[in-house]
């Protein structure tokens, strides 16, 4: 069931969305941006957005009503810093890297504190809560994934993967765990001891991320090689697994130039969703309709990392050199930045469901 939604080149004139109103994020990292985060608590009118870089720095800035950035504080590490994340709170902000180290941010003091320590580089940090105690989950290259209590030293559980972890998301009870070897494992949170499912990822290329659905149901892959697949949990809702191509060229003769999917978003409210990717280009779809929403021109450079704040209302995104077209594709002018997308009233509703008669 792949290609449902139709090739980037089909695109209509009302699928086409505009860049003109994007902001663009004052002093930014100074090496490409591998995550981003936004406070996700409802009750905090401020919007603070949490960026992980290269550069071995986390900052955070409070994003102002003209939809400008101010930094608030950073947090260094030893190494490029990977993944990063918020509490629930929105008053602690979670991150990891190369360094095998994750650490806890607090905002109001500005103090971080170390949380979790691996054999080997942590490629991925979540925050979730069991039975109300804040905890974090960290995946490594080390193939293990640890959760961590914030009063202990020591992880209070962990889990062997079958290869190094790519990839992971937390929605609720749920967490979805991509790793090396196209593999994907899922595990409820309240039996946070062993998988849940282990299945081999439907796309014949490296898992590039995961992304839990808003509803918990299943979960987004994308790969590098220009493809997204929506994949629910139970297997009563096989029927509804499919995918789909995404961010590749139209075809030029008897080649086609395609770009590993970078991040994938799913809006808070309406359930929909982006892909960005490789090829500098981002879009909304409805998996439900099986339906793109909205695509974008280029925007400059590679699309490192995506996320919509907690009403859906901003919509991140990070450019920056990825690496897909290794050394020789790396300048000294290539952008780096974070740019602020307003999203409007249409761009992420679901259409309406259109009935054959």
């Amino acid at each position: 069931m792949s290609g449902l939604f139709g090739s980037s080149s089909a695109a209509t004139s009302n699928t086409l969305g505009e860049l003109k109103n994007d902001v663009e994020l004052g002093s930014p990292p100074e090496d490409t941006i591998s995550d981003l985060a936004f406070n996700p608590n409802p009750t905090d009118p401020k919007d603070f957005l949490a960026v992980a870089s290269w550069d071995k720095k986390v900052r955070v800035y409070e994003i102002l009503s003209n939809g400008q950035g101010q930094g608030k504080v950073a947090i260094d590490h030893d190494g490029p810093v990977f993944s990063v994340d918020f509490f629930k709170d929105g008053t602690k902000v979670l991150s990891a890297g190369a360094d095998k180290q994750a650490k806890a941010l607090d905002l109001n003091t500005g103090q971080p504190v170390q949380i979790a320590q691996h054999d080997a580089p942590i490629r991925c940090v979540r925050y979730f809560e069991a039975n109300g105690t804040p905890m974090a989950v960290t995946g490594s290259w080390d193939k293990t994934v640890k959760y961590w209590d914030f009063r202990s030293a020591q992880p209070i559980g962990s889990l062997q993967c079958q290869e190094r972890v790519y990839t992971m998301d937390v929605r609720g009870d749920l967490l979805v765990i991509g790793t090396a070897d196209r593999y994907i494992n899922v595990v409820n949170l309240n039996q946070p001891g062993k998988f849940y499912k282990t299945l081999q990822s439907p796309l014949k290329w490296q898992t590039r991320v995961v992304s839990c659905f808003t509803d918990q149901q299943g979960f987004a892959i994308g790969s590098i090689e220009g493809r997204c697949a929506i994949q629910y949990v139970e297997d009563k809702d096989s029927s509804l697994n499919f995918s789909f191509k995404c961010h590749r060229d139209p075809p030029q003769g008897s080649v086609t130039n395609v770009y590993a999917v970078n991040d994938i978003s799913f809006h808070p409210q309406h359930g929909t969703f982006s892909t960005a990717g490789s090829d500098g280009t981002f879009h909304f779809w409805d998996k439900d309709a099986k339906h793109r929403l909205k695509g974008y021109p280029n925007v400059g450079g590679s699309i490192t990392a995506t996320t919509f704040n907690k009403t859906g209302s901003i919509f991140a995104y990070a450019i920056g050199y990825d690496w897909s077209k290794g050394y020789q594709g790396n300048s000294a002018t290539y952008p780096t930045k974070v740019m602020l997308h307003p999203v409007q009233a249409d761009e992420c509703k679901p259409r309406p469901s259109v009935k054959k008669r």
